[in-house]
């Protein structure tokens, strides 16, 4: 979200990249809905041939769940949020959208191993998410009202206003003064944010964090087996660059 910051003039973001980048940070690497063992066993918290399943970034941006529209506007929303700038890569560059289209296509999505049975009183702040939709179900209705609100007030979908507009519509639902119909616009825009986070710094067999940028961005080395060598290197900077679980992108290089 842009705004011009500073006597130079120079548009920075409102929700600035370094705040982004220290929040996410805190979330870890892990993607969404994937713990440390699955309920009443251990191993992969996945089933194979599922859309929670690790995979390569698909290069050809091929969204399982997304529509079209859907897609538009996840993309135009993820670049506002985390907008690629002289640090490097945006969001949209890294592959978010394709990550979150992965995650709502497989168990995140379902909600498959939450409750998700009734009542539906309004939760409290400690209590997490508190909605009758499954996180698929929110997105759907969310990115559907979004579109109507913006065709409403401006003849265009929110992937067609202006980056200006954009980037007020999206403060408008951070603070609850949006109201979307049929859905918790703030509570929906905060579980945005958090998957837009979590893609960007997400392993890249998840789809997100192509090429490693978030990674690159705060010097996290990622799935390395050995730091033994530069845990007392105090103050000086890491010098390899990071590791996916899958490796990286050179050693596979002819």
């Amino acid at each position: 979200m842009d705004s011009s910051d500073g006597p130079d003039g120079r548009e920075r973001t409102q929700l600035s990249r370094r705040r982004i980048l220290a929040a996410g940070a805190l979330l870890g690497t892990a993607p969404l809905g994937v713990a440390a063992e699955t309920i009443g066993g251990s191993g992969p918290p996945w089933a194979p041939n599922t859309a929670a399943y690790p995979q390569s970034p698909d290069p050809a941006q091929r969204y399982d769940f997304f529509s079209g529209p859907e897609a538009a506007f996840i993309e135009a929303a993820a670049a506002r949020m985390i907008p690629k700038d002289e640090l490097g890569p945006g969001a949209l560059e890294a592959g978010v959208p394709i990550f979150i289209d992965r995650q709502l296509a497989g168990d995140f999505g379902k909600g498959a191993t939450w409750y998700m049975q009734g009542p539906w009183d309004a939760g409290l702040p400690t209590q997490g998410y508190q909605s009758r939709y499954t996180p698929a179900q929110m997105y759907r209705a969310a990115i559907a009202a979004v579109d109507k609100a913006t065709q409403n007030a401006s003849n265009n979908p929110f992937a067609k206003l202006s980056g200006e507009d954009q980037d007020a519509f999206l403060k408008r639902l951070a603070s609850g003064d949006q109201q979307l119909e049929g859905v918790d616009a703030k509570a929906w825009f905060k579980l945005l944010l958090q998957n837009v986070m979590e893609g960007f710094f997400s392993d890249p067999i998840y789809g997100g964090n192509r090429d490693m940028a978030g990674w690159k961005l705060i010097g996290f080395p990622g799935a390395r087996y050995d730091m033994t060598a530069y845990v007392k290197q105090y103050g000086k900077p890491y010098p390899l660059p990071p590791v996916g679980i899958g490796g990286r992108p050179a050693w596979s290089r002819g």
